[in-house]
C-alpha cells in the first residue's frame, strides 16, 4: 500500500510537471491532485527536490537494469532518450529549473551506460587497451550527452531520433574503425 501511494505521488508530480514549470508546483498541489495527505507525502519524500531525485534515479536504474546489449549506437541513443521523449514537457520544465543538475547527473549516467554497453558489444573478442577503450567510451558519452542537452536547451523542437539516425548513417563504420585502430596500435610495438 505504501508503494502505491509513492507511485501515485510520483505520477501526480509528473502530470503537474507536464502542465507547468517546476517553480509553480508545490507539495500542496501534489497532495490536492493525488488525494493523499501531506503527511503521506512527507513520509515518502523529504521535499520536492527529493521527489525529483527519486523519480530520476528510479528511471535511471530501470533503464540501466533493463538494457545491457546494443547492436547499434542508434538503439543505445534511443534507450538513453526513452524517458525524455515520453515526458518531453516535464523534462523541459525540470531542465529549466534550479534542479537541472539532478537531470544532468543521471542523464550522463544513462548515456555512459548505454555507450559502454554498445562499445562492450563492439569490442567483444577484440584486444584493446583499457585506457583506449575508456577514452573512446568517454568521448562518445559526451557526444550523446551534449547532443541531448543541446536539444533540450533548444526546447526539444526537432525530431531528435531522426537526427541521431541520420547522424548514425553519416557516422556508420567510424566506431568500428576507431576500435580497429586502437586494437592495431595495441598490437604494434611502440
Amino acid at each position: 500500500m505504501a508503494q502505491s501511494k509513492d507511485i501515485l505521488i510520483r505520477n501526480t508530480f509528473l502530470e503537474l510537471l507536464e502542465e507547468r514549470p517546476l517553480s509553480q508546483i508545490t507539495v500542496k498541489d501534489i497532495v490536492n491532485k493525488s488525494g493523499v495527505n501531506r503527511n503521506t507525502f512527507y513520509y515518502h519524500f523529504e521535499d520536492l527536490p527529493a521527489l525529483i531525485e527519486s523519480i530520476v534515479l528510479e528511471e535511471t536504474e530501470r533503464i540501466i537494469s533493463e538494457n545491457h546489449t546494443f547492436d547499434s549506437i542508434e538503439s543505445a541513443v534511443k534507450t538513453a532518450l526513452e524517458f525524455t521523449l515520453t515526458h518531453k514537457k516535464a523534462i523541459l520544465n525540470l531542465y529549466n529549473s534550479n534542479n537541472r543538475d539532478i537531470f544532468n547527473q543521471y542523464f550522463m549516467r544513462i548515456s555512459r551506460h548505454v555507450i559502454t554497453e554498445y562499445f562492450n558489444t563492439l569490442c567483444d573478442g577484440i584486444s584493446i587497451d583499457d585506457n583506449d577503450k575508456e577514452l573512446i567510451i568517454h568521448y562518445h558519452t559526451c557526444l550523446v550527452f551534449g547532443q541531448a542537452v543541446d536539444w533540450i536547451t533548444r526546447g526539444m523542437a526537432t525530431d531528435m531520433i531522426a537526427q541521431f539516425e541520420r547522424l548514425c548513417e553519416l557516422y556508420k563504420g567510424i566506431p568500428e574503425e576507431v576500435i580497429k585502430r586502437a586494437s592495431d596500435q595495441g598490437l604494434s610495438p611502440n
